[in-house]
């Protein structure tokens, strides 16, 4: 985090060792789970059993569906193998001997995933059972001292091909650290043209401790789920009538984006930015010069006819920026170029991986690129770092990790190209102080990056601002600039986007806050609540004052109880209430009440307006 003391790392992560340990603990669920669901429903096909972000899952082929009860029966039975103590070894195997087995166990999805092994590679299966059931085959048989075989049955025996890792014997689960959660629906291979299939999620840990831990953050992320915020709140929707994945901001969402989207410009002109505006399509043979037809097309929508002419939706804003570099010809002497952009594209998802706005199929990106010298990389690397950290603090994010991701073994550009942008990003991260994982190999194919996870107020990574160096399209689209000397030289593209995506970012607040918003971003700052009619009068005068000073302020017009009223204020999370009655109108004041320090008693207007002032400046509730 970046918190931390501002010292570099590497790829080796302190925790590594734990993190492993999970990791088999997790696989080597995913392994019982499907032992115990075919010991129980012996008729149930098993697919494939990953690890997850926090648990397991494995996918089942039955013709009836799995209820809770279900789970529950399958969790005791988890249980007692878990509990067993069965040996688990792994075994290398050739091909066609285990095809002859998996074709007598009569397993179709083993069998496909058996011929998608390439030729010559390694297949490996692990075994989980009772040494002495004679059936371990080429596998080294474990010592029987170090086995505990009292409640191992004669024929407790299962096997899964699997590339591993894991434990040696399940004993090593701690029985009461897992657990299963959900049943859904998942289609072979993420293919809606193949079967259905069952998926039953688990997770595990090392301890019961850990498990009650992330039990009670998963209700809490629940309860703060942006989705019935948005709902709840008003803010946003999708709308199925006009198709999945397609986001409309309501009113008060809508007020929160202009802020946003005020706020961002303002910074960015203040940064020394300039803003564009770009086409929502271009000719296709624009995608192609950009790579996009060819490395990204199955995340496009198709391509619509125009006058005999192929057009497509942008999924991207970058290759209108570079089409807007390439209209004049540029002198050395103008470089850095900042041009920002918030720029709606669209992507093709898939139905079923649509979750609110966080996955969604036209989002507005906060886009920037940076066309620049060699020599200057490093120092406009710093000044995005300064800005991102401006902004993620202004929005209530203070701690997050920082990623340096080096040069895959696929990628274009120069050797001496890599070696340039990758020592520039380093020295203005050691320039920034700030600490930094490297994941080695894992930059993009055109260029190495930047990346920032931010932690959210109960302990989650969000993936959100990135810087990319890009060798690839400057040499697709061959821009170039004057150089010193009058030759033709190409300059140095960065991509950048500090929120990522306007949508993503909003339902990330949304769950940061719990939709409790600071008062400058929320879309009502203050509602007056007249006790009656007699009142309204004043409070449309104390509105229009407050409206006039730039406050978002509203007046309860349901004709509630004041209980009423304070109640509904209270449920739409407005962070300031003022009660307007027969004493506040006679002594020209306010009572103020607020959802973070509940009654501050009795107030002018004009204090009332210093209070709403100070928090708004600090960037807090008041």
């Amino acid at each position: 985090m970046v918190s931390s003391p501002p010292k570099p790392q590497s790829s080796h992560n302190p925790n590594q060792s734990d993190e492993e340990k999970l990791l088999r603990i997790r696989h080597t669920c995913a392994h019982i789970l499907a032992m115990a669901v075919q010991k129980l429903f012996p008729e149930t096909k098993v697919t494939i059993g990953p690890v997850v972000d926090n648990g397991f899952y494995y996918d089942f082929d039955r013709k009836e569906s799995f209820t809770m009860e279900d789970l529950g029966k399958i969790e005791t039975e988890m249980r007692r193998i878990i509990q067993a103590n069965l040996p688990i070894i792994r075994e290398e195997v050739e091909r066609e001997q285990i095809k002859a087995e998996i074709e007598q166990l009569g397993e179709p999805y083993k069998l496909e995933i058996l011929d998608s092994i390439p030729e010559g590679e390694i297949i490996t299966r692990y075994f989980m059972g009772n040494p002495d059931s004679g059936r371990w085959k080429k596998a080294e048989k474990p010592e029987p001292s170090l086995i505990e075989t009292a409640t191992i049955e004669p024929d407790e025996f299962w096997w899964d091909l699997c590339a591993g890792p894991h434990l040696n014997f399940t004993g090593e689960i701690n029985p009461d650290a897992f657990a299963l959660e959900s049943v859904a629906g998942a289609y072979w291979r993420g293919d809606e043209t193949k079967a259905q299939l069952q998926r039953i999620y688990g997770t595990a840990w090392e301890t019961p401790e850990q498990l009650q831990v992330y039990l009670q953050q998963k209700e809490e992320a629940k309860r703060r789920d942006h989705r019935k915020l948005g709902q709840e709140l008003k803010l946003f929707s999708i709308q199925e009538d006009a198709g999945g994945g397609l986001v409309f901001w309501h009113p008060r969402g809508a007020k929160i984006r202009y802020l946003i989207e005020d706020y961002w410009r303002k910074a960015h002109l203040e940064a020394g930015y300039e803003l564009l505006y770009t086409p929502h399509i271009a000719n296709l043979e624009l995608w192609k010069t950009s790579g996009h037809c060819d490395f990204y097309r199955e995340n496009m929508f198709d391509s619509m006819n125009i006058e005999e002419q192929a057009y497509q939706l942008k999924p991207m804003n970058c290759p209108f920026h570079v089409l807007t570099y390439k209209n004049d010809l540029h002198s050395y002497r103008e470089l850095p170029l900042r041009w920002a952009e918030l720029g709606t594209v669209y992507r093709y998802e898939r139905s079923g991986v649509l979750h609110g706005l966080m996955r969604v199929r036209g989002f507005t990106q906060d886009d920037a690129h940076i066309f620049c010298l060699p020599e200057q990389i490093a120092d406009e690397i710093l000044g995005v770092l300064d800005l991102t950290e401006k902004f993620l603090t202004d929005f209530g994010f203070k701690n997050y990790q920082v990623n340096l991701s080096t040069r895959p073994a696929k990628s274009v550009g120069t050797d001496a190209g890599w070696e340039l942008a990758t020592q520039a990003l380093i020295q203005a991260l050691n320039r920034k102080g700030w600490p930094y994982v490297i994941d080695d190999g894992g930059g993009a194919f055109y260029g190495p990056k930047i990346d920032l996870k931010i932690q959210d107020a109960i302990g989650r990574l969000w993936q959100c601002s990135t810087i990319q160096v890009d060798f690839n399209l400057p040499e697709r689209f061959k821009i170039e600039y004057v150089a010193a000397d009058g030759s033709r030289q190409q300059p140095i593209m960065i991509h950048r986007a500090i929120f990522g995506s306007l949508e993503r970012f909003f339902g990330i607040l949304i769950e940061n806050y719990a939709g409790d918003f600071p008062l400058w971003l929320a879309p009502v700052q203050i509602r007056l609540l007249p006790v009656s009619d007699g009142q309204r009068e004043y409070a449309e005068s104390v509105a229009a004052t407050l409206k006039k000073a730039g406050y978002r302020v509203e007046i309860d017009t349901s004709g509630e109880r004041l209980s009423r009223q304070i109640r509904n204020a209270e449920l739409e999370k407005i962070p300031v209430s003022a009660i307007v009655g027969k004493r506040e109108v006679e002594n020209q004041s306010l009572s103020v009440r607020t959802r973070k320090a509940g009654e501050l008693g009795t107030l002018t207007l004009s204090e009332l307006e210093q209070s709403l002032q100070e928090a708004i400046q600090q960037k807090t509730l008041m």
